[in-house]
């Protein structure tokens, strides 16, 4: 593959791509893609984000917005964009807002036809906890919480969970065990509630630990109702390169049908706004229309050239946490080397299109099959 190179590099294209003219080097698949994790926001950076979207095939985006931007999102995407019903995050009553406020929303979300309601409880929510003086308020087997899960299910919604993060942040981040658990110990709630509500449910984040295929071999195998999304790009492209081509592919057709496509894109018009920021860090992705355009692109270029190509190249996403875990080795500006899984062609497009299709939509198109 011929790569287009730009002058513009950011954190988001490292390696200097123009991607609008690199989605032209992808092959056109006979089926679009569905992506079944995002967050969108913002009239302007949704008019960007569409673009690129359609430039890399995806053709339905389901996105965690904020009930007073669904309106805005939809006057831009259209038929292309569904909704996943999300607490209010910007709001400080945490205590309101993900207890009983929450089954309001999910009422509110139901109207609008949305069937899919989010469940966040990453190990980092325990500080919401905190803030209200109760550290395991954020805990998804917690009795509110469950509560919900009942509004949800009787809502006819299936259920979607944020449950862990990447082992770097357990080696960094999350070291004091006392104070968050283990890795392993996140999964002793989401266990739970998969039994309670046994409808499906959307672990993201690749069932949050890509890391190790056997761990979630097990926990498919005794939960049928799990799928996983292969949303958060630049941790799926970090761990699941190091993964053997043959391992993955068998995982992947093992469990084919619930392993979903997902980038964990955000838009917001923040995003084409100037400021001070010239480095690009972590925390500002981007400051300027191209800035957007890479941010949302360099996402799926990255994830499609993972699991069609064969290619070992570097990642043109930055990735922090390389810097988090060894600093005197690693720049914030860093990135993984991508190692290309070649996914074939029946299995690719389950992942991409027919899993979604048949668990959100309740059709599978098997012409190109």
């Amino acid at each position: 593959m011929t790569h287009t190179l730009s002058t513009h590099p950011t954190s988001s294209n490292r390696l200097g791509l123009d991607y609008r003219a690199e989605a032209a080097t992808f092959r056109q698949l006979p089926y679009p893609i569905i992506d079944v994790h995002s967050h969108l926001a913002g009239a302007s950076a949704c008019l960007l984000y569409r673009e690129m979207a359609r430039l890399y095939g995806i053709g339905l985006t389901f996105s965690m917005t904020h009930l007073d931007e669904i309106e805005a999102v939809r006057s831009v995407m259209g038929d292309s964009v569904e909704f996943i019903a999300i607490p209010d995050f910007r709001e400080q009553d945490h205590r309101w807002h993900f207890g009983q406020g929450y089954l309001h929303r999910l009422e509110a979300y139901a109207k609008r036809g949305v069937r899919i309601a989010k469940f966040w409880a990453a190990p980092g929510a325990r500080e919401y906890g905190k803030s209200i003086g109760e550290p395991d308020f954020m805990k998804l087997d917690a009795p509110h919480r469950r509560e919900a899960m009942r509004v949800a299910t009787d809502l006819g919604m299936i259920l979607m969970a944020h449950i862990a993060d990447p082992d770097t942040w357990f080696q960094t981040r999350y070291q004091d065990a006392a104070e968050f658990g283990t890795k392993l110990d996140q999964y002793t709630p989401l266990r739970r509630v998969l039994d309670e509500f046994p409808q499906p449910w959307i672990i993201a984040h690749f069932g949050g630990w890509p890391e190790d295929l056997t761990f979630l071999t097990k926990l498919l195998e005794e939960h049928p109702n799990c799928y996983l999304d292969t949303s958060a790009t630049k941790w799926m492209v970090r761990e699941l390169s190091k993964h053997d081509v043959a391992e993955f592919s068998d995982f992947l057709k093992r469990f084919q049908g619930r392993i979903l496509f997902g980038s964990d894109i955000v838009t917001t018009d923040q995003h084409l706004q100037p400021t001070d920021d010239s480095t690009m860090t972590y925390s500002a992705k981007a400051n300027s229309e191209q800035d957007a355009v890479d941010l949302y692109a360099s996402r799926y270029w990255a994830l499609r050239m993972l699991f069609e190509s064969d290619l070992t190249i570097p990642s043109p996403i930055a990735d922090p946490d390389l810097h988090l875990v060894d600093p005197t080795k690693y720049g914030e500006l860093d990135g993984p080397m991508l190692c290309g899984k070649k996914v074939d062609e029946h299995t690719l497009k389950s992942v991409y299109h027919d899993a979604a299709a048949a668990l959100l939509l309740g059709t599978v198109d098997t012409s190109n099959d």
